[in-house]
């Protein structure tokens, strides 16, 4: 009994891409609500945090709901996930602390597989998408943060606000730059370079993932053409041993019948 359950622990899956982007989310989660509640930030920057914590919490109710609708059985489902379920409730404190439970779950997750690297190397689709949208919201989160830290304490900045940090990010990021909004202070503009340098790689891999999603129907294609002539050459090997074995019944039949010919003649002369 306890070696066949030992057997089932060992041969368990790990943990998915998005299981793991979510356990990441939930960990930046967990530090943003703990910054918010024991930190002393001003009220902008904890309207930033605020707005972080409320992308996060539509990532999560997302996800939440889509597996809940693409799984088999909803009641095992709820009955397994109700805790992102309200994890995922934005502006409620207490319940944000429930996001910890996702963690430990991934972590165990993670403990109970053989293999961590080898899942996501299979699933390279997912785990690009995951990648993705992690470092999304973290650039994202980083630039609004400490764009509205520094600029702030410039009496000549034009980022004051959460809204206009934000904005500046996601406009930085896409490298379409409307000059609405800019830093003015030496710190500022490394961090604008920085963004900007990671607008472009995090774009970059995105026009690679289209492109692989583009070629990959040509790849299952010639896959399926390669599958077909494999098994054309096994029925072409198949119809040649039917041959051959039919070709020496014959001719062990006719060697039967010319040793018997031979014994009726050597019969005959006796």
């Amino acid at each position: 009994m306890f070696g066949s359950k030992s057997w089932s622990l060992k041969n368990v899956d790990g943990p998915s891409p998005f299981e793991l982007a979510m356990m990441v989310l939930s960990l930046v989660s967990v530090v943003i609500v703990l910054t918010m509640t024991f930190g002393r930030l001003d009220t902008e920057t904890n309207k930033v945090l605020l707005y972080i914590d409320s992308t996060i919490c539509l990532v999560f109710m997302s996800h939440f709901f889509v597996g809940l609708f693409i799984a088999r059985s909803k009641t095992d489902y709820l009955r397994h996930h109700w805790i992102d379920f309200i994890a995922s409730i934005p502006a409620i404190e207490v319940l944000r602390i429930a996001r910890i439970f996702q963690i430990l779950r991934v972590i165990r997750l993670i403990r109970m597989s053989r293999s961590l690297i080898i899942p996501l190397l299979r699933q390279h689709k997912q785990t690009t998408l995951a990648s993705l949208l992690v470092a999304m919201i973290l650039i994202l989160a980083a630039a609004s943060v400490l764009i509205l830290l520094v600029e702030s304490a410039e009496p000549n900045a034009n980022i004051q606000t959460a809204e206009q940090a934000i904005w500046w990010a996601l406009v930085t990021i896409s490298t379409v730059g409307y000059g609405d909004f800019y830093p003015i202070s030496t710190v500022g503009h490394i961090i604008g370079a920085m963004v900007i340098i990671s607008g472009v790689s995090f774009f970059g891999v995105i026009s690679g993932y289209m492109a692989s999603v583009f070629v990959a129907p040509d790849e299952q294609e010639r896959h399926q053409a390669q599958e077909a002539q494999a098994e054309h050459k096994e029925a072409i090997n198949n119809k040649l041993e039917i041959a051959l074995e039919r070709m020496e019944q014959n001719q062990q039949q006719m060697l039967d019948e010319i040793a018997s010919l031979r014994h009726q003649l050597n019969q005959r002369q006796q």
